[in-house]
């Protein structure tokens, strides 16, 4: 009982399969045998994910593993559990001499050979019908074969591992598919040439954290364009699919009406909580008068959202806080106010997502001040080297949230 308690709360401490993996080998070691070993079935094959043994001062050490060959007509028990079978028991007490017909079976050979092994129990790692992998407990003794009882524990560690493994390689699928759809969403701005325009979107680097972060960038009928940026809550596929819902009612509102922003805005309020369950969402929607020949005005509206930057080529940076109300999904009549400023000749309009400045358990104007203190140093750069080195700067060793920027230059 104690070694299956240890062993789920090996496997439940985290979304790492293969980690959760290693630290039940090394469970296993410690309770039932000399030496455990986790074979995984991926897409490159066959993988050695790790061997635990314990040596004779009764330290555990682990020892590298790697591919392996994986002849479909292999004899070697684990080839034979693995294509269904199990659990199997080895007795190895004659290795004999390697089959070079039998790539595998000569790999396993070697692997008990160096491990000391007399005996071995080979279980499958299998979920919904379909193996995903073997553990392989060992023992050096040659009188203590694994009895009935540990032969019934060792399918229920392998039920358990299976379990981990499928949950993670499912969470896994999710994450990448969400992320995919972000992708597929986020706007081409090649339909915008005459804008010195670029954007990034950064995936989040924990695999809990792919959200809702979106931007948006399109040209209306009077030649203006709409900048937008936004973060829908949540993190998840669901976060996703009601930012790619947002952006097309945006476009929509902005494209058909001659309103401002601020009016633009309060219609996707309105609409939003009348058709939707999107619930809470921050954003900025900005439009951009290029007139030929005439200084270019920048007009916008905040709904809850981190304020746009403006960098001027001569180091002076502005955070452009005016405009600001609560977040959409509050108050569907509330009157947002829209607010101008002309952008001066050469300067860097930044605008961004809360993972660019927010860090876990830090106040968020020290991640403003970081901001702007980099964008100042940056602004006479070229704007793919100050968009590029902005996001270096800012980043931490983990990245804990999704970031899109996007970043117009002035002529």
């Amino acid at each position: 009982m104690r070694l299956l308690s240890e062993a789920s709360e090996a496997l439940a401490s985290g979304l790492d399969a293969e980690e959760s993996l290693r630290r039940l080998a090394r469970v296993v070691v410690s309770h039932l045998a000399d030496a455990c070993v986790i074979d995984v079935i991926g897409g490159e094959g066959l993988r050695r994910l790790t061997v635990v043994e314990r040596n004779q001062q009764r330290a555990l050490r682990t020892l590298p593993g790697g591919l392996l060959p994986w002849p479909d007509n292999s004899a070697a028990a684990l080839a034979k559990v693995l294509r269904g079978a199990g659990p199997v028991a080895v007795a190895v007490p004659d290795f004999g001499l390697p089959d070079r017909d039998d790539a595998l079976l000569a790999a396993q050979r070697a692997l008990y050979r160096s491990l000391g092994a007399r005996t071995a129990l080979i279980t499958p790692m299998r979920m919904r019908r379909q193996t995903l992998g073997a553990l392989t407990m060992i023992r050096r003794a040659p009188d203590d074969p694994f009895d009935e009882q540990e032969r019934v524990l060792a399918v229920d560690l392998g039920h358990r591992a299976g379990l981990a493994l499928d949950n993670a390689r499912l969470y896994a699928l999710q994450q990448h598919t969400a992320e995919q759809l972000q992708l597929s969403l986020l706007p081409d701005l090649a339909n915008l040439g005459h804008l010195r325009l670029l954007a990034r979107y950064v995936a989040a680097r924990e695999e809990a954290e792919v959200g809702g972060d979106w931007y948006d960038a399109f040209r209306l009928p009077d030649d203006s364009v709409v900048l937008a940026i936004g973060d829908v809550v949540g993190h998840d596929l669901t976060a996703a699919v009601r930012m790619g819902q947002l952006r097309n009612m945006l476009r929509a509102l902005a494209y058909d009406s001659e309103d401002d922003p601020g009016g633009v805005m309060s219609r996707l309020d309105k609409v939003m909580q009348g058709l939707t369950n999107i619930e809470l969402v921050t954003a900025v929607v900005a439009r951009i008068e290029t007139p030929p020949g005439q200084a270019w005005r920048l007009h916008w509206t905040n709904a809850g959202h981190p304020p746009p930057l403006l960098a001027q080529p001569n180091g002076r940076v502005l955070l452009l806080e005016g405009g600001l109300a609560p977040i959409l999904g509050v108050d569907p009549g509330l009157r947002r106010e829209t607010v101008s400023i002309t952008l001066p000749s050469g300067s860097t309009l930044l605008l961004y997502t809360d993972g660019l400045i927010e860090r876990p358990g830090e106040d968020i104007g020290r991640g403003l001040t970081r901001l702007r203190q980099h964008a100042a140093a940056l602004a006479r750069e070229p704007l793919s080297v100050f968009r590029d080195e902005l996001l270096t700067r800012m980043s931490d060793d983990v990245q804990h949230d999704d970031i899109a920027v996007v970043a117009l230059r002035t002529p």
